[in-house]
């Protein structure tokens, strides 16, 4: 992982600060945009520091690594923001219907959350990733006495995948490879089997 990368971040809630907060920690520089425009993003951006940038939604989109951070139902939102094809987009969302409280189950079929947000942002290397975790433990210090944070991850293209491994790793969290969007996304998406699961891993030797 380059350690001087510009990262986008779409949408600035809990989840996308937090993210933001990790990306520059570790040397990289993030344009981060919402549907709101970006004077709503300047106490962020004074607070996150010379490395983070207040952009509109489609500048935020540019980076070749864009962290997918909106509401889920937003997303079809997005389909014409960019040319898509071959960014990599590391898929935070979860399936809420309605935000501000979050609830219901937005209904997307059969298909997994992930498969859904892939079908509309056309060309994107969807990686689903930090979203099983609440935000406080995504900006909080992954390493623990006790072992490293899990950060699921799942995603049908394997170079996206090493990518966004990579980056979970330089944050120190303890990357897991679920599988594909279908399988992985299955177990992480909201009511999965690991969503909202804290777990620590113990690194051996």
């Amino acid at each position: 992982m380059d350690t001087h990368r510009t990262i986008g971040v779409l949408g600035a809630g809990e989840v996308g600060q937090a993210v933001a907060d990790q990306t520059i920690r570790y040397g990289h520089e993030v344009v981060i945009g919402n549907s709101r425009g970006p004077q709503t993003l300047e106490a962020l951006v004074d607070r996150l520091g010379p490395k983070a940038r207040a952009a509109t939604a489609e500048e935020a989109a540019k980076p070749e690594l864009v962290i997918l951070s909106v509401p889920f139902f937003a997303v079809p939102e997005l389909t014409d923001l960019t040319n898509w094809s071959g960014k990599i987009v590391v898929d935070t969302t979860n399936q809420f219907a309605a935000a501000n409280p979050w609830r219901g189950r937005y209904d997307v079929g059969d298909l997994t959350g992930s498969e859904w947000v892939a079908q509309h942002l056309p060309g994107a290397r969807v990686v689903k990733a930090l979203n099983t975790l609440f935000a406080p433990f995504i900006a909080a210090d992954p390493r623990h006495t006790e072992g490293r944070q899990v950060a699921f991850y799942a995603g049908d293209d394997a170079d996206a995948k090493t990518a966004v491994a990579g980056l979970l790793d330089q944050f120190g969290f303890a990357a897991v490879d679920l599988g594909g969007l279908r399988e992985g996304g299955r177990l992480m998406q909201l009511d999965g089997a690991l969503s909202a699961k804290h777990l620590l891993l113990q690194d051996v030797g």
